[in-house]
């Protein structure tokens, strides 16, 4: 905080998620406004996903903590309309609560046919009906659903699910297809450099994302805007009534499925994803279209209100 002027805009992530109790008393003391800027909200993301020790009297003092800074700020900005209800559910008054979706760089990640797809022929995937995953797989993301209906789709062998990128449960899943013996349907690909982005993203006919249903208003899956820059429909396991499950229904840019129904997954690909394909306008989904924010200037000029609130502009990158 040694930089920190009078006046001054101090952003506070919620990587850590303690960093804005921290800022709360430092920003007071010289003078600064204090954004909170939430990816997520903590203790109950932790509590949902089972974290050793953060329930009970753990998670009420974490929790009194983190709404008492959330009410004291200027300003809290949000990824998604359900999150903004949450903490406004805290304590939060409305007028400083804003949503900022997050966004892709979709100059750089852009629609990629398969044939102009060098890693199609570099992977073995050419022929193949490639259901993707890419990005983290972590404790949020329950894999049970797919590998249900790989296990299904086992015979069918132009239909391939090659899973890119890393997580706690990514290692779980390279467990569990070994122990079913599904190593001829899936592959696995570690994280990719930024400049292979558009290939990697681009190397699926159809991308899955999921979210369990209790995590809805905790978090928000970020990758499902870089999967539409990319311009690939998607199959989202989760609440069709969730923040991204809304998100591909309003811009017609994918199939929800139920967590659990292997049997829709599994049976109806195909035809999951020929819908999905119909939605798609010039090989980019209808989010790209239909007003949904995946490039970062729309995000941007939503700041304009928490400029007015804190009295100074906001720069992006304040804080780390």
């Amino acid at each position: 905080m040694p930089v920190a002027r009078p006046g001054d805009t101090i952003i506070a992530k919620t990587d850590p998620p303690p960093l804005s109790l921290v800022l709360e008393r430092a920003a007071r003391n010289r003078g600064t406004y204090l954004v909170n800027w939430l990816q997520g909200i903590y203790p109950e993301t932790a509590a949902v996903l089972g974290v050793p020790l953060i329930r009970g009297p753990v998670s009420a003092f974490l929790t009194g903590l983190r709404n008492r800074g959330l009410r004291n700020a200027d300003a809290a900005v949000v990824v998604g309309e359900l999150m903004a209800r949450r903490i406004q559910e805290f304590g939060v008054p409305a007028a400083r609560v804003h949503v900022i979706t997050n966004w892709c760089d979709d100059e750089t990640i852009r629609p990629a046919t398969g044939i102009d797809n060098p890693l199609r022929d570099a992977w073995h995937l050419s022929g193949k009906f490639v259901v993707g995953h890419s990005g983290n797989l972590g404790r949020a993301h329950d894999f049970e659903t797919v590998l249900g209906a790989a296990d299904r789709l086992r015979n069918a062998s132009h239909i391939i699910f090659p899973m890119i990128g890393g997580g706690t449960n990514f290692k779980e899943l390279v467990k569990a297809v070994k122990a079913r013996g599904l190593e001829n349907s899936f592959r696995f690909r570690p994280y990719q450099e930024r400049a292979t982005l558009p290939h990697s993203l681009g190397v699926a006919d159809v991308h899955w994302l999921f979210l369990h249903p209790a995590l809805e208003g905790l978090i928000v899956p970020s990758k499902f805007y870089a999967v539409a820059a990319a311009g690939k429909p998607m199959l989202m396991i989760g609440d069709p009534e969730g923040e991204i499950g809304r998100l591909i229904g309003e811009n017609r840019c994918g199939t929800i499925i139920t967590p659990g129904d292997t049997a829709t997954l599994g049976d109806n690909t195909a035809a999951l994803v020929r819908t999905a394909q119909k939605h798609c306008r010039n090989g980019r989904p209808s989010a790209a279209n239909a007003g949904c924010s995946i490039h970062p200037a729309p995000s941007i000029r939503s700041m304009a209100p928490i400029n007015r609130t804190c009295g100074a502009p906001l720069t992006i990158g304040l804080m780390p």
